[in-house]
């Protein structure tokens, strides 16, 4: 996803809202046994150069699952607690000291900030602004394996920041190292997505369609331009055979020689339909491509297209690129994504974004086709066959997310936060529309459980990734800060 910043005044009076909500929680117990009973498969593997699985990126791990091994809030009553800091955080990270990093960008100035935020409220412990860049500052960035966050701020310089105590025993972020990659990203680009390899090295692409890696232990920096009109609007993700990139015309596999030079391994060019889809930020895939697998959790990787009316789910093998399977997917609601699939072991979840009303664009965003959409929500399961032959849709239904579904292996549920119209029964969205935390039965694909977070600009999620902190604790980015949900 692409960050965008609000504004837009409210349509129905806090009397008419309330009369208007849905009533409270549902709560029926879900129909499937956790994950970790072998029906979903492996987890995509931990890298040793990244922080915790599940919690080390916007995406859980660096193949980009979107699953975690962490269990949500336990049943029983929830409750949500807004942090509030002037931000939209879409990105949300929690190392092996238990201790959450935001990487946000505050509403008046644009400004990427880090925040250190207490485990035990969510509150802000300390912040550290950032240099300005591309709009997508503040949004793709990791932890490594020493809980520093790995990002590249507006002057081109991959930071390295780690959190400590001062000596009056207040916590601080700081730069712990900085290697310049202004010589690899052309002045007016900017990096768009960062991943560690297996190596050790950092790849970055840019939103014009530089790939290179970064080595800050030797200071190597090493670049490779795509084709020319390719642009890169999303995370990439690595896995042990390598890079994984979604242009807005093709998926890339690459890997790098011994001294980081990268290489292209495959390309598969895919539709990219007639023009950019309302609820999308760029034209073509808003996939952060995702390696999945039954066997090793990298077997696959998988986007979906922008073919128009319907899009499909590409499945490819990560080896040779040959293809598994299209599957024409979201047809239920509105059939657009502007999100990283969710997969693990055979199964892989699409959510659709097609109308999202983002409240900015942008700046080369392009007009849309159609030139507007309403946002009537999607979500798709679709499995690979044992054998490989082929993909099956398994259930289309149209739950309305509004952030990127993050799958538990451990309680055996899709966490999401739901926008709901303020009138049901309809598909109009409004500036004072209720959000609900959720969980999803990913067997049948029904909601299982709800609590309501809030109405409006405020608790908007943006199609924001939560993350799944110890001890079932969920941080949701909004556009101004944070909602955690635990259990009571």
């Amino acid at each position: 996803m692409r960050l965008a910043l609000p504004a837009r005044a409210a349509v129905l009076s806090a009397a008419t809202l309330l009369a208007l909500l849905p009533a409270g929680p549902a709560g029926a117990a879900p129909t499937v046994a956790p994950a970790t009973d072998g029906r979903f498969g492996p987890l995509s593997p931990a890298n040793p150069w990244a922080g915790p699985p599940g919690t080390a990126t916007m995406h859980g791990d660096t193949g980009s699952s979107d699953a975690t091994p962490l269990p949500g809030p336990a049943a029983g009553p929830l409750s949500s607690d807004r942090i509030a800091l002037q931000s939209a955080c879409p990105t949300i990270l929690v190392g092996s000291d238990g201790y959450p990093v935001a990487l946000c960008t505050t509403i008046f100035g644009l400004t990427p900030t880090v925040h250190l935020l207490d485990p035990a409220d969510g509150g802000s412990l300390a912040e550290l602004p950032l240099a300005k860049g591309s709009l997508l500052g503040g949004v793709y960035a990791y932890l490594d394996n020493l809980d520093r966050l790995v990002a590249v701020d507006g002057n081109r310089d991959l930071l390295r920041i780690g959190h400590r105590r001062d000596r009056a025993g207040r916590w601080e972020l700081y730069v712990d190292s900085r290697l310049p990659l202004a010589g690899a990203v052309p002045a007016g680009d900017a990096v768009t997505g960062i991943s560690p390899d297996w190596q050790g090295r950092v790849w970055f692409a840019t939103g014009g369609g530089v790939v290179g890696t970064a080595d800050d232990r030797t200071g190597a920096v090493h670049a490779l331009a795509l084709p020319a009109g390719e642009r890169i609007a999303n995370s990439i993700s690595t896995a042990p055979a390598g890079t994984a990139v979604a242009t807005t015309h093709a998926t890339y596999l690459l890997t790098a020689d011994a001294d980081g030079a990268p290489a292209v391994a495959w390309r598969r060019p895919y539709d990219r339909g007639p023009g950019r889809k309302p609820g999308q930020l760029s034209w073509g895939t808003g996939s952060t491509p995702t390696f999945f697998g039954p066997r090793t959790g990298t077997e696959y990787v998988t986007v979906v297209d922008n073919a128009a009316p319907t899009v499909n789910l590409l499945v490819h093998r990560a080896d040779t690129g040959a293809p598994v399977c299209s599957v024409p997917v979201l047809r239920a609601g509105g059939s657009g994504s502007e999100n990283s699939p969710v997969a693990v072991g055979n199964a892989v979840f699409v959510a659709s974004t097609y109308g999202y009303p983002y409240p900015k664009l942008p700046e080369d965003a392009g007009p849309s086709v159609p030139s507007d959409g309403a946002f009537r929500g999607g979500l798709s399961r679709v499995d690979v066959r044992a054998d490989g032959s082929g993909c099956d849709l398994v259930w289309d239904t149209k739950v309305r997310s509004a952030a990127v579904p993050r799958l538990s292996t451990a309680d055996g549920l899709i966490h999401t936060v739901l926008r709901n119209p303020v009138i049901p029964g309809t598909d109009a969205t409004s500036v004072v529309d209720p959000y609900y935390y959720a969980e999803v039965d990913p067997a049948t694909g029904a909601v299982v459980r709800t609590k309501y977070t809030g109405a409006g600009f405020v608790f908007d999620t943006l199609q924001m990734v939560g993350s799944i902190a110890p001890g079932g604790v969920v941080y949701q980015g909004t556009t101004t800060g944070v909602l955690r949900i635990t259990g009571e």
